[in-house]
């Protein structure tokens, strides 16, 4: 049974590839009350132009929960119903009323217990006591062939109506970022963690940064450094975790870095911000 919510967007992860839909986009968001909820599968791409909501934007959309999902918060969506509010002007305090309002976890083994729970916790917000560092490591360069394979075998039983250049986007993969990039932290308890950022405002800010450098990766790399670390660590920063369904039991600290919220510190901010 479908039922209409309305979601303020916080998280979409770089597509990754499906089995099943070809490729997906994690997307998550918090409900008016606070609490969190996953639409899957979303296939970002392939929305249409008046449905591909930005971050940090409200829509409505009928959902249903997902049987083959444990994880609470994890619904299906039906896209025919998607609504996207008019985009609002950015208002840090107006992000902080509506998105603070979901708990603030500062111990990172008191949240990966709920994970493990009954209450089996898959998503929340972080704030780290302490920022430590910021990596970047190298990645593969390409798909590897197993992906390339499981992305056309499944482009092949997505059935859509298309036009013939959307079909030529459905059979292309994303670009494959070469590199991953990482927070290190500690949590109040001075316990340190190292977790993979999986946000799609990474990426895109690699692709956009390396165009702006004439394709030099390093520039490209500094610049994304910058950003993560000089920039965000003048921030009130909070992290976005969640879980991925495969590892959600396996893992011993199942959480990776799906989103960053990165406010102003309080005495930043002005009325007219």
């Amino acid at each position: 049974m479908y039922i209409k919510k309305r979601i303020y967007i916080l998280v979409k992860t770089y597509p990754v590839v499906s089995d099943k839909y070809s490729e997906l986009v994690c997307t998550a968001g918090i409900l008016e009350d606070g609490s969190w909820i996953r639409l899957y599968p979303v296939p970002f791409r392939f929305l249409e132009d008046e449905k591909r909501f930005p971050k940090f934007s409200w829509i409505e959309v009928e959902v249903q929960k997902r049987s083959e999902d444990f994880r609470p918060e994890s619904y299906s969506p039906n896209l025919d119903t998607l609504r996207v509010e008019e985009k609002m002007p950015v208002n840090w305090r107006e992000r902080k009323r509506s998105i603070l309002k979901s708990p603030v976890y500062s111990d990172l083994s008191q949240l990966i217990r709920q994970a493990k729970s009954s209450k089996k916790t898959s998503l929340a917000i972080f704030k780290p006591a302490r920022m430590l560092d910021f990596k970047i490591r190298p990645g593969d360069r390409e798909w590897d062939e197993k992906i390339r394979n499981r992305h056309e075998q499944a482009a092949k039983q997505v059935h859509l109506t298309m036009s013939a250049e959307e079909m030529k986007l459905l059979h292309r993969l994303p670009a494959k970022v070469p590199y991953d990039f990482y927070y290190q932290f500690e949590d109040e308890n001075g316990i340190v963690s190292q977790m993979k950022i999986m946000d799609w405002e990474i990426n895109a800010l690699y692709w956009n940064c390396l165009r702006n450098a004439a394709n030099d990766e390093a520039i490209a790399l500094e610049k994304v450094r910058r950003k993560y670390w000089t920039e965000f660590m003048d921030r009130d920063l909070h992290l976005f975790l969640g879980t991925t369904l495969a590892h959600h039991h396996t893992a011993p600290n199942p959480f990776t870095i799906v989103g960053v919220f990165y406010p102003p510190v309080e005495k930043q901010i002005s009325l007219f911000d």
